[in-house]
């Protein structure tokens, strides 16, 4: 059977693929950022999965406000990077792997979650940089990707315990697939920022780090903590922290009784563009 062996958490902005992309990555504002997921991608070289189902929130791309899916599951062929205004960035096509995201689909969707099934998507930043973070810039990305869009932008959204219980629904869908598949998910957005308003450039590194903290010891607490937790100390946008919860409601400990996951990495850094980047690779054990 297809089985999960790690999560990967990871904030996406958009200011980090534009430094890759203009090759600024050593430039000594980004350097200390890029350093943080040296091991990563090396982890990543050695420990390459067959699938991962990785978890983002589209910025208006695939979706604008005549049309806001709480959750959407990718089930095409590929993906092409989106065109956010300023072309598209210059990165692979994302191959998908629609048997495995079917199968998710009908069994999740029986486990009396609503999902929506999208066949045509482009995928912006939300998807390719954290991919770009934990891959480098390759001629092909290393694995099919199954992406998975929660609504964090146009309220109301999900509660995190929500997407904790999503994520403990996909293990058992993964569980239930015949294939012997490697798969990694991905839960990726955050941390603390805001864009806009009297607190635009807000970041909180207490609540961060405790939110990493809470994330690895005591998931189902977090689960537990209300939206308006996020917005105050963690800004309008910390609302995306919710999606981590899916990634990790899907670990083996949560899910299945079994030990804590091993922490492969942590990384924590201030600022990229005017936002906090967390980081995270937990092992199932």
């Amino acid at each position: 059977m297809a089985r999960i062996t790690a999560s990967v958490f990871t904030s996406h902005v958009p200011a980090i693929g534009a430094a890759l992309d203009m090759g600024k990555t050593a430039e000594p504002y980004w350097q200390p950022l890029f350093a943080g997921y040296d091991f990563s991608k090396q982890w990543m070289k050695d420990n390459t999965p067959d699938v991962i189902f990785l978890v983002f929130n589209d910025h208006a791309t695939a979706f604008s406000l005549d049309m806001i899916p709480t959750f959407a599951i990718g089930t095409a062929a590929q993906y092409t990077p989106a065109d956010e205004g300023w072309g598209p960035r210059p990165v692979p096509m994302v191959q998908g792997h629609p048997e495995l995201a079917s199968h998710i689909a009908q069994s999740v969707i029986q486990q009396d979650f609503d999902l929506t099934i999208v066949n045509k998507m482009d995928v912006d930043h939300g998807l390719t940089v954290p991919l770009s973070l934990m891959c480098g810039q390759p001629a092909a990305w290393p694995c099919p990707v199954i992406p998975f869009a929660v609504n964090v932008v146009q309220y109301p959204v999900p509660s995190g315990q929500r997407c904790f219980n999503l994520g403990k629904a996909i293990a058992q869908a993964v569980k239930s697939y015949d294939d012997d598949l490697n798969i990694h998910i991905w839960g990726t957005g955050g941390m603390s920022h805001q864009l806009q308003g009297p607190r635009a450039g807000l970041i909180n590194k207490a609540f961060d780090n405790a939110f990493l903290d809470q994330l690895i010891t005591d998931p189902a607490a977090l689960a537990t903590k209300p939206h308006i937790d996020y917005v105050r100390e963690a800004g309008s946008e910390g609302i995306e922290l919710v999606m981590w919860l899916i990634a990790r409601g899907a670990m083996s400990d949560v899910n299945a009784g079994k030990a804590a996951p091993h922490v492969a990495h942590r990384f924590y850094h201030v600022p990229a563009s005017n936002t906090a980047v967390g980081h995270l690779i937990l092992e199932n054990t």
